[in-house]
């Protein structure tokens, strides 16, 4: 074969072979979302994340319907690249947590789902005291339940989210706290329900949604990191952030300024809380 040809064989097969290594170098990252009225944003804002590092990765998003439990044992196992769950000493110990609150502190920002005929139950709450007497609907493995009980609150738990919707509409506790971009969405999704918003109260704690990898993921939750700070630091975090449905809704209905207010601790919170870069929380009173 002449010399020409064999060089431009081997040029060939080289670039062939930079291009199969480019190309196994993407790696799958997997997630699932299902019933969670925070996921598409989630989803979004790893999106983001990884518009914004160097390595790259491909995104495939399940849908099965998983409880929180399982779905962070699935990421213990691997099954699972990452999920998003609450800011919580307990997970940030048995996951490995991207610190960058994805609704910039809002998720602990709560107004509450009720039945529609007992907002004149709430017209009436002035004191804490007065809240210890109503009861409150968790789910099982939430830090919100261990959050609201520390502070004198009466929790009635369910493993199921879907099933919290109905305890509240029948009756069987007095109210399903939620952030305030949550619940305007949850109820449109139900209209067959006699469910409200709650019209006067709002609690406050320090709290929000991360996203979590396995311990052993420490590098992808290092590179996830980098690109949520580049995103924060061109913009384009605060960008969605704020043209997001939910965070629409808060600015449209949940009124938050004239809201009586009470303020909870979180003992739950871990002490790598970045609570002193300002400007990943945003401000209750901008709302």
């Amino acid at each position: 074969m002449p010399r020409f040809n064999i060089s431009l064989l081997s040029m060939l097969l080289l670039s062939l072979s930079i291009c199969q290594t480019a190309i196994a170098e993407v790696k799958t990252l997997r997630v699932n979302d299902k019933n969670d009225p925070s996921g598409p944003y989630a989803v979004a804002m790893i999106k983001l994340a990884l518009d914004h590092m160097d390595t790259k990765y491909n995104l495939e998003v399940g849908n099965e319907d998983l409880t929180q439990a399982r779905v962070n044992e699935e990421v213990k196992t691997g099954k699972l690249d990452l999920i998003w769950t609450t800011t919580d000493r307990e997970t940030e110990e048995a996951l490995e947590p991207i610190r960058i609150p994805l609704f910039k502190g809002l998720l602990g920002c709560r107004i509450f789902i009720i039945n529609k005929k007992n907002q004149a139950k709430f017209d009436q709450v002035n004191t804490l005291d007065d809240l210890k007497k109503l009861t409150f609907g968790q789910g099982k493995t939430w830090a919100d339940g261990k959050i609201l009980e520390a502070n004198g609150l009466k929790v009635i738990k369910t493993y199921k989210y879907e099933n919290l919707f109905y305890m509240v509409d029948g009756d069987r506790f007095d109210a399903f706290p939620r952030g305030v971009h949550e619940p305007f969405g949850e109820i449109e999704m139900r209209p067959n329900l006699n469910l409200a918003v709650e019209k006067s109260i709002l609690l406050i704690y320090k709290m929000d949604l991360y996203l979590y990898t396995r311990k052993e993921n420490r590098k992808l939750a290092k590179e996830l990191e980098a690109g949520f700070n580049k995103a924060i630091a061109d913009g384009s975090f605060d960008k969605l952030f704020y043209s997001s449905p939910q965070v629409k809704d808060i600015m449209e209905k949940a009124n938050m300024k004239n809201r009586k207010v009470f303020y909870l601790e979180n003992p739950t919170l871990h002490k790598d809380t970045p609570l002193d870069r300002k400007e990943l929380w945003a401000d209750p009173k901008d709302f």
